[in-house]
């Protein structure tokens, strides 16, 4: 899970909402929500995967009933479908990037070049497309064999290569000093755009949305803790976001660039950082070749979590191995005229990749706090002398936020 959740959320998001949202302060607010929302949500996804040994269709059905139970399973797994075929586009653009770096190197000279070609559609089609058959290919192994020996693999190269980078970053004069500053908390910048920016990002970068989660917790043994495990996976998450700031940001503010870049930020100004910073090539490689093995496991998770909830399923008698095969062919066919079209990425991943994995991740909490009975969630959570505090938590508090989110979003969408 943890492999999952280490991605885009990390290194491409979470500086550029720091930069945005006042620094210090909002990492604070963050670290409160990661906290007291999110991982109380993405154990109840856990828990409504791990009760019921479905995906989100059968799971949804379970605790719906098989009408609107049917009705918004396979309406969030269409979610995750397309919120897929762009997201792979920009992992696309990750992966060139670093095989840019790695055959010429960023230079004054070629960064007009590095930039037409970044935003090539057939570029970034063939490289999107090799993508998904490698991620195809490794679901296909199983969860054992594909994502799971993948994520013991590539998540502990990225931490080493982070770390690297880090140490780097801080060496540069005065990379230090600039960096405490920034990160020094102004608690007056805090205002409800900030405190919906924080929890937002915090049920991003988990990967909350309904699906991933009650596919990942369909599949974990039933003596694993599940608040311990959420803690654990939050706190990697967490540990490589601020591994990812800790380069990105000092490098930023010492060469003189944009931290509050928005969205651009890595793509339009890690190029030209590159450029300047001593040995930059080199970093460069190392930097985007860690984002990639990381990106692979944010694009596999996705789709295992669609073939795990249409296995099964009313009216869905192919094997595995075909519906991986089929769903990949179809993520090739959606990409292409997104790739053509990379304007329409910012409206669909505001009602998919924002509005419905909120809903569905509001979707999984209501069903396993209110569609499971008490003692299952009692059995499920684990033995706590806060239990019954932890159940009220999860049954009120949790989706009161995230219905806040999801409203503040539609308000922010049709105003």
């Amino acid at each position: 899970m943890a492999g999952f959740a280490i991605g885009l959320g990390n290194v491409w998001r979470f500086p550029y909402m720091l930069g945005q949202n006042g620094g210090g302060a909002f990492l604070l607010v963050y670290l409160l929500f990661m906290v007291l929302l999110a991982v109380p949500a993405l154990s109840a996804e856990w828990i409504l995967g791990r009760h019921t040994r479905e995906g989100t269709v059968g799971a949804f059905r379970k605790v719906f009933g098989s009408g609107v139970g049917m009705v918004a399973g396979y309406a969030i797994l269409f979610a995750v479908f397309v919120a897929l075929s762009y997201y792979i586009l920009i992992v696309a653009q990750v992966i060139y990037s670093m095989y840019f770096a790695i055959s010429q190197g960023y230079s004054d000279t070629n960064l007009l070049e590095y930039s037409t070609q970044v935003n090539d559609p057939v570029i970034m089609l063939g490289v999107g497309a090799l993508t998904v058959v490698v991620a195809a290919i490794l679901i296909i192994r199983g969860l054992k064999r594909g994502i799971e020996a993948a994520s013991k693999l590539l998540v502990p190269a990225f931490g080493v290569i982070a770390v690297y980078l880090v140490v780097v970053a801080l060496m540069q004069p005065g990379a230090v000093s600039a960096l405490a500053e920034y990160l020094k908390p102004d608690f007056s910048q805090i205002n409800s755009g900030v405190l919906f920016a924080a929890m937002g990002q915090a049920c991003f970068t988990l990967g909350l949305s309904g699906s991933i989660g009650v596919a990942y917790g369909a599949y974990l043994r039933d003596r694993e803790r599940l608040l311990p495990t959420a803690v654990a996976t939050a706190g990697m998450d967490t540990a490589a976001a601020l591994l990812a700031s800790l380069f990105v940001i000092p490098a930023v503010l010492v060469f003189g660039l944009d931290m509050a870049g928005g969205p651009g930020l890595l793509f339009d100004t890690l190029p030209r950082l590159f450029v300047v910073m001593p040995g930059g090539r080199g970093l460069a490689t190392a930097f985007l070749a860690a984002w990639s093995f990381v990106c692979l496991l944010s694009v596999m998770a996705p789709l295992e979590a669609i073939v795990k909830g249409l296995e099964n399923t009313p009216g869905i008698r192919i094997s595995r191995q075909t519906l991986v095969i089929v769903l990949s062919l179809g993520l090739i066919v959606l990409m292409t005229p997104i790739a053509y079209n990379p304007d329409w990425i910012g409206p669909l991943d505001m009602i998919f990749g924002s509005g419905m994995f909120m809903l569905g991740a509001l979707l999984a909490v209501i069903g396993a706090g209110w569609g499971l009975q008490r003692q299952v969630l009692k059995h499920q959570l684990g033995p706590s002398k806060w239990i019954n505090a932890l159940i009220v938590w999860l049954r009120w508090v949790v989706p009161l936020a995230l219905s806040a989110i999801l409203i503040g979003h539609i308000l922010t969408v049709t105003g």
